[in-house]
């Protein structure tokens, strides 16, 4: 099964006798809130789902966007009605960084049936609903492990022994601009890979071909031991998306640069790709 879905299958599916749980997880770094674009209108049947209290832990000593609390978790996914084996499609506003967030935790916690609709709410020629439903709860329990899973010295000897790459905009790799964390830069080691470069101009991932070849390109082959980190792990779990669709499996370092760099024991690197 593959991780995306296209808007014809999905209004196809949602039609069928086994339709998908609709999750809407619109968000963006820094706003706005993604709940009043939901309300103004989603896919039909959908449940807003919040990446910053639901699909994160409050910001502390694990980054800005922490796992969330397994139980906690697991309780928000069976409130929108989500079950241990019911499809669940998500989406977000086209971007595809929170859909990617929500797939990967799905995943992680044990989930099997899970995809992201390719190009998010833009990609929809359907109708759109104001109406928020009452989902019947579902029986979704989370067991974490399913999909691997990187801490900070995990991160730094993957970087040193393996392959680690940086999903930001490369500026952010090099620690010319920093706009949100302590300090600018990167982990020693890591590759610059930005997660924008896995998707064309209209937000819909490349195909799966082009998306191996730039991946191969960075050393990232299914042979590989390969992580991803980003900011904050949300732009990192869509490149962790990417390379599952290029047929790499790939860590995810949830802390990514958010905890690193807060950390002022972390060595810190600046400038270009070491290659």
């Amino acid at each position: 099964m593959t991780a995306i879905i296209n808007a014809a299958d999905l209004a196809s599916e949602s039609a069928g006798p086994r339709p998908p749980v609709l999750l809407d997880v619109r968000w963006q770094l820094g706003g706005p809130p993604g709940r009043p674009a939901y309300e103004a209108g989603h896919l039909p049947g959908a449940v807003y789902v919040d990446l910053d209290t639901e699909l994160s832990a409050p910001p502390g000593a694990g980054g800005r966007h922490p796992l969330p609390d397994v139980a906690d978790f697991g309780s928000a996914m069976r409130r929108a009605g989500v079950g241990q084996d019911t499809p669940v499609v998500v989406y977000d506003g086209g971007q595809g960084w929170a859909a990617a967030r929500a797939w990967w935790l799905l995943r992680w916690a044990g989930h099997r049936d899970v995809r992201v609709l390719d190009g998010g709410l833009a990609a929809w020629e359907g109708p759109l609903s104001t109406e928020e439903p009452k989902p019947q709860e579902g029986d979704f329990a989370p067991v974490p492990g399913s999909l691997p899973l990187l801490d900070a010295d995990g991160a730094a000897a993957l970087a040193r022994d393996g392959l680690l790459l940086d999903a930001r905009a490369a500026e952010r790799y090099r620690g010319d601009v920093e706009p949100i964390d302590r300090v600018g830069g990167h982990i020693p080691g890591a590759l610059s890979a930005p997660t924008t470069e896995n998707v064309a101009e209209s937000g819909r991932f490349l195909p799966a071909d082009d998306l191996a070849d730039r991946f191969a390109a960075l050393g990232a082959t299914k042979d590989a031991q390969v992580g991803v980190y980003c900011g904050s792990g949300v732009s990192a779990a869509h490149e962790v998306l990417a390379l599952e669709l290029a047929g790499v499996p790939a860590a995810l370092y949830a802390g990514s640069w958010s905890q690193w760099s807060a950390d002022e024991s972390r060595p810190v690197a600046t400038g270009p790709d070491p290659q």
